[in-house]
């Protein structure tokens, strides 16, 4: 009886100090996000008004809202696409393939996710400049001035502009992850397949996929988070919502309400969409990826 007493008391020492920080940084702001996304409030008085579900009615109606939430979706699904396609990809290159130079590539890959976004923006920013950006001038050296833009400055193109920085930054990161499951798939499923007449193509649907497959489901879901927080930061730093809020994503509203528009209690009513579409989302993305485990 004595040890199992002092075994609680050690697991509760143990435990306090992350659910105190969890408490006081992670489940007050929330409850207070709630709270406060019923009132009417500019963030700097004491004149708070009780307005109830009046913000989320306004919400609705609000088509500036509609399309932030339409260029988040936009960037969800497109950088989630074409990041976990390449970084699966060349892990599986790089670590199935005999090839000179392979911890070369691994650096090259990996040095992005290093940087800070803000570093991030500054680079995409000079890249995507339209009279001595890379980007064009490759274009032109390549005598492709029609296909030249401006990247940052054209509605139309401008938000696929910040999807590509995304994913510029982030395939280096999932790479490694895939890589380290890719090689602790034993030689000799391959070897095996190999033998029945199984080519590349072949091995990598049927056994690296299936054997890595528990690893994408959880990183996927982390990716589509980590890109809704990563969208805004590189919103604010490369466009600011521009042009004409063609990159406007619904964090940054979010933060433009909040703290731009004294509509503390409006941009609190569109923090609370935003917690629960990336609860919902991520929900949906867990119970439609479930497979049962594969074990080797």
């Amino acid at each position: 009886m004595k040890k199992t007493t002092e075994k609680r008391i050690f697991i509760f020492v143990c435990t306090a100090p992350a659910l105190i920080l969890l408490t006081i940084f992670m489940i007050v702001p929330t409850i207070e996000v709630f709270r406060m996304s019923m009132y009417k409030w500019g963030g700097f008085s004491n004149n708070q008004v009780f307005v109830g579900l009046e913000n989320f009615k306004k919400l609705w109606n609000d088509m500036n809202f509609i399309h932030s939430l339409q260029n988040s979706i936009l960037l969800i699904v497109v950088v989630t696409l074409i990041t976990m396609v390449i970084a699966i990809l060349f892990a599986s290159i790089l670590t199935r393939e005999k090839m000179k130079g392979n911890s070369f590539f691994r650096i090259i890959f990996y040095i992005p996710n290093i940087l800070s976004i803000v570093v991030i923006a500054g680079i995409f920013s000079a890249v995507y400049d339209p009279t001595t950006g890379l980007l064009n001038n490759m274009l032109g050296l390549f005598k492709l001035e029609s296909l030249q833009k401006l990247w940052l400055g054209d509605q139309q193109i401008a938000i696929y502009s910040i999807g590509g920085a995304l994913v510029w930054q982030a395939i280096g990161y999932y790479m490694v992850m895939y890589m380290a499951s890719i090689a602790s798939i034993p030689e000799s499923f391959y070897e095996a397949s190999a033998l029945e007449g199984a080519g590349r193509i072949r091995q990598f649907f049927s056994i690296t996929l299936p054997l890595i497959w528990n690893n994408i489901r959880t990183t996927l879901t982390f990716f589509i988070i980590s890109t809704i927080n990563l969208s805004f930061l590189l919103v604010q730093a490369m466009t600011g919502g521009g042009p004409d809020g063609a990159t406007e994503v619904f964090l940054s509203y979010m933060y433009k309400q909040a703290y731009t528009n004294s509509s503390y209690g409006y941009g609190m009513a569109i923090g609370v969409v935003i917690f629960l579409f990336s609860f919902a989302l991520s929900a949906i993305i867990s119970h439609v990826t479930k497979r049962d485990v594969l074990e080797y």
